[in-house]
């Protein structure tokens, strides 16, 4: 934890977390953890370029907007991260040296260069931990109020990486141990003819590469995907309400097919 000798964020920062619809009436609970490319003014701009911190290496380009309107079409609450994932990813455990990337991609970060451990248990206690820690509450809550809890966690990705190529998926569907939820999301979009789906594509999630999916959704035994939309797809106000809209619709009728089985 912070010892209070090195303040992270001031005052007249944002806060680490954002929650929207809190009240929301749906099973959804979707959250965005690479919501924002914002630093925090103490980093000033970790020796990285304006133009790579609107790259994808700072934050899911076009993700937050999108979740903004699948929260809204569904009515579900929405908690989203605010600040850059080069300060702290989080969606890695904050043990991991990915979590406060060196290199991402194959951009140096020099502001993450002899992190002292104050420093770094700054950005766990004033970021990365008042976010899990209010979705954790939320999930409580939920838990404690008889109310069934599906967890979704959206993310975008690169239509190009360097050194694989291109991505020729437009949405990818993400799980490891639990694939019930992603199955039938699966079999759903399979049937869309304009989409190229990808199964645990272009990624995969395991406890050493992700933090949310396995702590909240597999820790908790509740119902959960995590869904990868190629940004190029959503990086436009008309591409973002395209894919909340379709989203929202395949996530209620995949969520009538398993009626029932779901856990609270």
């Amino acid at each position: 934890m912070n010892d209070g000798n090195f303040k992270l964020l001031a005052e007249d920062e944002p806060a680490a977390v954002t929650v929207v619809r809190p009240e929301g009436t749906s099973p959804f609970l979707l959250v965005c953890d690479h919501a924002s490319n914002r630093v925090p003014r103490r980093l000033g701009d970790l020796g990285v370029s304006e133009a790579d911190l609107r790259r994808h290496i700072a934050w899911d380009v076009g993700a937050a907007a999108m979740a903004h309107g699948v929260s809204e079409r569904l009515d579900a609450p929405l908690v989203l991260q605010n600040y850059s994932r080069l300060v702290i990813d989080c969606n890695r455990n904050p043990e991991v040296e990915s979590a406060m990337p060196l290199v991402s991609e194959i951009t140096e970060i020099p502001g993450n260069r002899g992190l002292d451990p104050r420093q770094a248990a700054a950005r766990i206690a004033e970021i990365f931990r008042p976010y899990h820690d209010r979705i954790t509450r939320m999930m409580d809550a939920r838990q404690a109020a008889g109310r069934t809890t599906i967890l979704v966690a959206l993310h975008s990705f690169t239509p190009y990486y360097e050194g694989w190529g291109a991505r020729p998926w437009h949405i990818g569907i993400l799980y490891n141990r639990d694939d019930r939820l992603p199955r039938i999301m699966l079999e759903l979009l399979g049937g869309e003819p304009d989409l190229t789906v990808g199964d645990n594509e272009p990624y995969r999630i395991s406890d050493a590469t992700d933090y949310t999916i396995p702590v909240h959704g597999e820790g908790r035994g509740v119902l959960h995907v995590e869904i990868e939309l190629r940004h190029d797809g959503i990086e436009s106000t008309q591409g973002q309400e395209e894919w909340a809209a379709r989203l929202a619709h395949f996530l209620e009728r995949a969520a009538e097919r398993l009626g029932g089985s779901h856990d609270s």
